[in-house]
Protein backbone atom coordinates (compact mmCIF):
# COMPACT_ATOMS: atom_id res chain seq x y z
CA UNK A 1 0.00 0.00 0.00
CA UNK A 2 1.37 3.41 -0.93
CA UNK A 3 0.23 6.92 -0.17
CA UNK A 4 -2.14 8.14 2.53
CA UNK A 5 -5.46 6.43 3.26
CA UNK A 6 -8.56 7.98 1.75
CA UNK A 7 -10.58 9.86 4.34
CA UNK A 8 -14.19 8.78 5.00
CA UNK A 9 -15.62 11.71 3.05
CA UNK A 10 -13.51 10.93 -0.03
CA UNK A 11 -13.65 7.12 -0.15
CA UNK A 12 -16.36 5.57 -2.37
CA UNK A 13 -17.27 2.96 0.28
CA UNK A 14 -19.06 3.52 3.59
CA UNK A 15 -17.70 1.36 6.40
CA UNK A 16 -19.66 3.10 9.18
CA UNK A 17 -23.31 3.10 8.15
CA UNK A 18 -25.69 3.89 10.99
CA UNK A 19 -23.15 2.86 13.63
CA UNK A 20 -24.40 2.04 17.11
CA UNK A 21 -27.47 4.28 16.87
CA UNK A 22 -29.54 3.26 13.83
CA UNK A 23 -32.79 5.12 13.16
CA UNK A 24 -36.08 3.78 14.48
CA UNK A 25 -38.15 2.78 11.43
CA UNK A 26 -41.36 2.63 13.50
CA UNK A 27 -42.64 -0.37 11.58
CA UNK A 28 -46.44 -0.76 11.44
CA UNK A 29 -47.89 -2.30 14.59
CA UNK A 30 -44.76 -1.27 16.52
CA UNK A 31 -43.07 -4.39 15.16
CA UNK A 32 -39.51 -5.18 16.15
CA UNK A 33 -38.73 -6.75 12.76
CA UNK A 34 -39.96 -6.20 9.22
CA UNK A 35 -39.80 -9.67 7.65
CA UNK A 36 -39.69 -9.99 3.86
CA UNK A 37 -39.77 -13.27 1.94
CA UNK A 38 -38.11 -13.14 -1.48
CA UNK A 39 -38.94 -15.74 -4.12
CA UNK A 40 -36.28 -15.81 -6.85
CA UNK A 41 -37.99 -16.63 -10.16
CA UNK A 42 -35.06 -17.35 -12.46
CA UNK A 43 -35.88 -20.62 -14.20
CA UNK A 44 -36.25 -20.15 -17.94
CA UNK A 45 -33.83 -17.23 -18.05
CA UNK A 46 -30.60 -18.96 -16.96
CA UNK A 47 -27.68 -19.62 -19.33
CA UNK A 48 -28.89 -22.11 -21.91
CA UNK A 49 -27.56 -23.33 -25.25
CA UNK A 50 -31.04 -23.28 -26.84
CA UNK A 51 -31.14 -19.57 -25.94
CA UNK A 52 -27.88 -18.94 -27.78
CA UNK A 53 -25.46 -19.12 -24.84
CA UNK A 54 -22.19 -21.00 -25.08
CA UNK A 55 -22.92 -23.32 -22.15
CA UNK A 56 -25.63 -24.61 -19.84
CA UNK A 57 -26.15 -22.99 -16.43
CA UNK A 58 -23.92 -24.48 -13.72
CA UNK A 59 -24.84 -22.45 -10.66
CA UNK A 60 -27.08 -23.52 -7.77
CA UNK A 61 -27.58 -27.08 -8.97
CA UNK A 62 -28.04 -30.26 -6.94
CA UNK A 63 -24.64 -31.42 -8.16
CA UNK A 64 -21.43 -29.57 -7.41
CA UNK A 65 -19.88 -30.05 -10.83
CA UNK A 66 -21.46 -30.72 -14.19
CA UNK A 67 -20.46 -33.99 -15.83
CA UNK A 68 -21.17 -32.52 -19.27
CA UNK A 69 -18.47 -30.92 -21.39
CA UNK A 70 -18.48 -27.14 -21.64
CA UNK A 71 -20.36 -26.22 -24.79
CA UNK A 72 -22.67 -29.25 -24.77
CA UNK A 73 -26.25 -29.10 -23.50
CA UNK A 74 -26.50 -30.32 -19.90
CA UNK A 75 -29.95 -31.88 -19.97
CA UNK A 76 -29.75 -32.80 -16.29
CA UNK A 77 -29.07 -29.19 -15.30
CA UNK A 78 -31.87 -28.00 -17.56
CA UNK A 79 -34.34 -30.36 -15.91
CA UNK A 80 -33.26 -29.33 -12.40
CA UNK A 81 -34.12 -25.76 -13.33
CA UNK A 82 -37.41 -26.84 -14.88
CA UNK A 83 -38.45 -28.41 -11.57
CA UNK A 84 -38.45 -24.93 -10.05
CA UNK A 85 -41.27 -23.56 -12.19
CA UNK A 86 -43.05 -26.85 -12.95
CA UNK A 87 -43.35 -27.89 -9.29
CA UNK A 88 -41.43 -25.74 -6.79
CA UNK A 89 -43.24 -22.48 -7.53
CA UNK A 90 -46.65 -24.03 -6.95
CA UNK A 91 -45.58 -25.76 -3.74
CA UNK A 92 -44.23 -22.53 -2.27
CA UNK A 93 -47.26 -20.60 -3.52
CA UNK A 94 -49.59 -22.99 -1.67
CA UNK A 95 -47.53 -22.70 1.51
CA UNK A 96 -47.70 -18.91 1.52
CA UNK A 97 -51.24 -18.53 0.24
CA UNK A 98 -52.66 -20.95 2.82
CA UNK A 99 -51.14 -18.78 5.56
CA UNK A 100 -52.13 -15.47 3.91
CA UNK A 101 -48.54 -14.20 3.94
CA UNK A 102 -47.12 -11.88 1.23
CA UNK A 103 -44.10 -12.51 -0.97
CA UNK A 104 -41.77 -10.39 -3.08
CA UNK A 105 -40.72 -11.97 -6.37
CA UNK A 106 -37.20 -11.29 -7.62
CA UNK A 107 -38.27 -12.05 -11.17
CA UNK A 108 -36.29 -12.31 -14.38
CA UNK A 109 -38.45 -10.91 -17.15
CA UNK A 110 -37.78 -13.72 -19.61
CA UNK A 111 -38.65 -16.36 -17.00
CA UNK A 112 -42.03 -14.74 -16.32
CA UNK A 113 -42.74 -14.44 -20.04
CA UNK A 114 -42.27 -18.20 -20.38
CA UNK A 115 -44.75 -19.09 -17.64
CA UNK A 116 -48.10 -17.31 -18.16
CA UNK A 117 -49.85 -19.42 -15.53
CA UNK A 118 -47.36 -18.38 -12.87
CA UNK A 119 -47.62 -14.76 -14.03
CA UNK A 120 -51.40 -14.92 -13.57
CA UNK A 121 -50.97 -16.32 -10.05
CA UNK A 122 -48.56 -13.54 -9.10
CA UNK A 123 -51.04 -10.95 -10.37
CA UNK A 124 -53.90 -12.59 -8.47
CA UNK A 125 -52.00 -12.61 -5.18
CA UNK A 126 -50.70 -9.04 -5.66
CA UNK A 127 -47.14 -10.09 -4.89
CA UNK A 128 -44.73 -7.28 -5.68
CA UNK A 129 -42.00 -7.57 -8.29
CA UNK A 130 -38.38 -6.57 -7.92
CA UNK A 131 -36.78 -6.93 -11.34
CA UNK A 132 -33.99 -9.51 -11.36
CA UNK A 133 -32.99 -8.40 -14.83
CA UNK A 134 -34.06 -9.36 -18.31
CA UNK A 135 -32.33 -12.71 -17.79
CA UNK A 136 -30.46 -14.38 -14.91
CA UNK A 137 -27.08 -13.23 -16.16
CA UNK A 138 -24.08 -11.41 -14.75
CA UNK A 139 -24.97 -7.82 -15.49
CA UNK A 140 -21.61 -6.56 -14.26
CA UNK A 141 -20.18 -7.98 -17.50
CA UNK A 142 -22.35 -5.70 -19.65
CA UNK A 143 -21.39 -2.36 -21.09
CA UNK A 144 -23.27 0.68 -19.90
CA UNK A 145 -25.36 0.84 -23.06
CA UNK A 146 -26.11 -2.90 -22.93
CA UNK A 147 -27.39 -2.62 -19.38
CA UNK A 148 -29.40 0.52 -20.14
CA UNK A 149 -31.11 -1.44 -22.92
CA UNK A 150 -31.73 -4.49 -20.70
CA UNK A 151 -33.30 -2.34 -17.96
CA UNK A 152 -35.71 -0.82 -20.49
CA UNK A 153 -36.55 -4.20 -22.03
CA UNK A 154 -37.15 -5.79 -18.63
CA UNK A 155 -39.53 -3.01 -17.57
CA UNK A 156 -41.48 -3.28 -20.82
CA UNK A 157 -41.68 -7.05 -20.46
CA UNK A 158 -43.13 -6.90 -16.94
CA UNK A 159 -45.68 -4.32 -18.04
CA UNK A 160 -46.85 -6.80 -20.69
CA UNK A 161 -46.90 -9.94 -18.55
CA UNK A 162 -47.93 -8.59 -15.15
CA UNK A 163 -49.74 -5.38 -16.06
CA UNK A 164 -47.41 -3.21 -13.99
CA UNK A 165 -43.78 -2.18 -13.89
CA UNK A 166 -41.33 -3.23 -11.17
CA UNK A 167 -40.32 -0.57 -8.64
CA UNK A 168 -37.24 -2.44 -7.39
CA UNK A 169 -34.12 -3.86 -9.03
CA UNK A 170 -31.66 -6.61 -8.09
CA UNK A 171 -28.80 -7.89 -10.24
CA UNK A 172 -27.51 -11.43 -10.22
CA UNK A 173 -24.93 -11.34 -7.41
CA UNK A 174 -23.51 -7.88 -8.11
CA UNK A 175 -24.22 -4.72 -10.12
CA UNK A 176 -21.87 -2.83 -12.38
CA UNK A 177 -20.41 0.43 -11.09
CA UNK A 178 -22.91 2.33 -13.25
CA UNK A 179 -26.04 0.24 -12.52
CA UNK A 180 -27.49 2.49 -9.82
CA UNK A 181 -26.97 5.57 -11.98
CA UNK A 182 -28.87 3.89 -14.81
CA UNK A 183 -31.75 3.02 -12.48
CA UNK A 184 -31.96 6.66 -11.38
CA UNK A 185 -31.82 7.72 -15.02
CA UNK A 186 -34.71 5.37 -15.91
CA UNK A 187 -36.80 7.15 -13.32
CA UNK A 188 -39.36 4.57 -12.26
CA UNK A 189 -37.53 2.65 -9.53
CA UNK A 190 -38.16 3.32 -5.84
CA UNK A 191 -35.16 1.28 -4.72
CA UNK A 192 -32.58 -1.33 -5.57
CA UNK A 193 -31.36 -4.25 -3.48
CA UNK A 194 -27.84 -4.50 -4.89
CA UNK A 195 -26.17 -4.41 -1.48
CA UNK A 196 -25.66 -6.77 1.45
CA UNK A 197 -24.31 -4.28 3.97
CA UNK A 198 -27.09 -3.50 6.46
CA UNK A 199 -30.20 -4.70 8.31
CA UNK A 200 -32.04 -1.49 7.43
CA UNK A 201 -32.69 0.52 4.26
CA UNK A 202 -30.60 3.63 3.63
CA UNK A 203 -30.25 6.50 1.17
CA UNK A 204 -27.35 6.43 -1.25
CA UNK A 205 -26.39 10.05 -1.99
CA UNK A 206 -23.47 9.42 -4.32
CA UNK A 207 -25.47 10.04 -7.51
CA UNK A 208 -27.31 12.93 -9.08
CA UNK A 209 -30.14 12.47 -6.58
CA UNK A 210 -30.69 10.33 -3.46
CA UNK A 211 -31.57 6.71 -4.18
CA UNK A 212 -33.03 4.22 -1.69
CA UNK A 213 -31.21 0.94 -1.06
CA UNK A 214 -33.10 -1.94 0.57
CA UNK A 215 -30.27 -4.40 1.29
CA UNK A 216 -30.63 -8.10 0.54
CA UNK A 217 -28.98 -11.12 2.20
CA UNK A 218 -27.09 -14.12 0.86
CA UNK A 219 -26.77 -15.39 4.43
CA UNK A 220 -30.43 -15.95 5.27
CA UNK A 221 -30.83 -17.71 1.95
CA UNK A 222 -31.73 -21.24 0.88
CA UNK A 223 -28.57 -21.42 -1.24
CA UNK A 224 -27.01 -22.67 2.00
CA UNK A 225 -28.96 -25.88 1.50
CA UNK A 226 -26.74 -26.59 -1.50
CA UNK A 227 -23.38 -25.14 -0.55
CA UNK A 228 -23.40 -24.01 3.07
CA UNK A 229 -23.42 -27.29 4.98
CA UNK A 230 -27.15 -27.04 5.70
CA UNK A 231 -28.83 -30.23 4.51
CA UNK A 232 -32.23 -30.63 6.18
CA UNK A 233 -35.51 -28.79 6.57
CA UNK A 234 -34.99 -28.85 10.34
CA UNK A 235 -31.62 -27.10 10.03
CA UNK A 236 -33.14 -24.51 7.71
CA UNK A 237 -36.01 -23.87 10.13
CA UNK A 238 -33.63 -23.53 13.09
CA UNK A 239 -31.40 -21.06 11.24
CA UNK A 240 -34.37 -18.88 10.25
CA UNK A 241 -35.88 -19.03 13.74
CA UNK A 242 -32.59 -18.16 15.45
CA UNK A 243 -31.97 -15.28 13.03
CA UNK A 244 -35.43 -13.86 13.64
CA UNK A 245 -35.30 -14.30 17.40
CA UNK A 246 -32.03 -12.38 17.73
CA UNK A 247 -33.39 -9.57 15.55
CA UNK A 248 -36.57 -9.51 17.65
CA UNK A 249 -34.49 -9.17 20.81
CA UNK A 250 -32.44 -6.34 19.27
CA UNK A 251 -35.65 -4.87 17.92
CA UNK A 252 -36.96 -4.10 21.37
CA UNK A 253 -34.74 -1.03 21.22
CA UNK A 254 -33.46 -1.03 17.61
CA UNK A 255 -36.01 -2.45 15.13
CA UNK A 256 -34.53 -4.22 12.13
CA UNK A 257 -35.34 -5.84 8.78
CA UNK A 258 -34.90 -9.51 7.81
CA UNK A 259 -34.75 -10.92 4.27
CA UNK A 260 -35.42 -14.59 3.52
CA UNK A 261 -34.15 -15.49 0.04
CA UNK A 262 -35.76 -18.52 -1.62
CA UNK A 263 -35.20 -20.33 -4.92
CA UNK A 264 -37.91 -22.38 -6.59
CA UNK A 265 -35.54 -25.18 -7.64
CA UNK A 266 -33.99 -25.39 -4.16
CA UNK A 267 -36.57 -24.70 -1.47
CA UNK A 268 -39.37 -25.99 -3.70
CA UNK A 269 -38.42 -29.61 -2.94
CA UNK A 270 -40.64 -31.19 -0.26
CA UNK A 271 -38.10 -31.95 2.47
CA UNK A 272 -36.82 -28.39 2.36
CA UNK A 273 -40.23 -26.74 1.91
CA UNK A 274 -41.32 -28.49 5.12
CA UNK A 275 -38.76 -26.42 7.03
CA UNK A 276 -40.13 -23.24 5.49
CA UNK A 277 -43.68 -24.22 6.44
CA UNK A 278 -42.60 -24.78 10.04
CA UNK A 279 -40.97 -21.34 10.11
CA UNK A 280 -44.06 -19.62 8.71
CA UNK A 281 -46.20 -21.31 11.34
CA UNK A 282 -43.78 -20.04 13.98
CA UNK A 283 -43.94 -16.51 12.55
CA UNK A 284 -47.75 -16.61 12.71
CA UNK A 285 -47.53 -17.04 16.51
CA UNK A 286 -45.58 -13.78 16.93
CA UNK A 287 -47.15 -10.36 17.44
CA UNK A 288 -44.00 -8.27 17.01
CA UNK A 289 -43.13 -9.21 13.40
CA UNK A 290 -44.34 -7.22 10.39
CA UNK A 291 -44.48 -9.61 7.42
CA UNK A 292 -44.55 -7.46 4.31
CA UNK A 293 -43.59 -7.00 0.70
CA UNK A 294 -40.37 -5.28 -0.28
CA UNK A 295 -42.29 -2.47 -1.89
CA UNK A 296 -44.04 -1.92 1.46
CA UNK A 297 -40.66 -1.53 3.17
CA UNK A 298 -39.46 0.94 0.55
CA UNK A 299 -42.62 3.07 0.68
CA UNK A 300 -42.64 3.04 4.48
CA UNK A 301 -39.00 4.18 4.61
CA UNK A 302 -39.58 6.93 2.07
CA UNK A 303 -42.54 8.21 4.09
CA UNK A 304 -40.72 7.90 7.43
CA UNK A 305 -37.37 9.26 6.25
CA UNK A 306 -37.88 11.42 3.13
CA UNK A 307 -34.70 11.82 1.13
CA UNK A 308 -34.70 15.59 1.44
CA UNK A 309 -34.63 15.48 5.26
CA UNK A 310 -33.15 12.04 6.09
Amino acid sequence: MTGPLALPDSHPRDFCGYGQNPPDPQWPGKASVALNFVMNFEEGSEYSIPDGDEYSERALLEVANSRVAQGDRDLAAESMYEYGTRVGFWRLLRIFESRALPVTVFACAQAIERNPEAAAAIRRLDWDICSHGLRWSEQFTLTEEEQRREIAEAVASFERTLGKRPVGWYCRYAPAVFTRRLLIEEGGFLYDSDAYNDDLPYWDRSGVRPHLVVPYSLTINDARLLRGGMTTGDAYFAFLRDSLDLLREEGKTQPRMMNVGMHLRILGHPGRAAGLARFLDYVKTLDDVYVCRREDIARHWIARFPAEVA
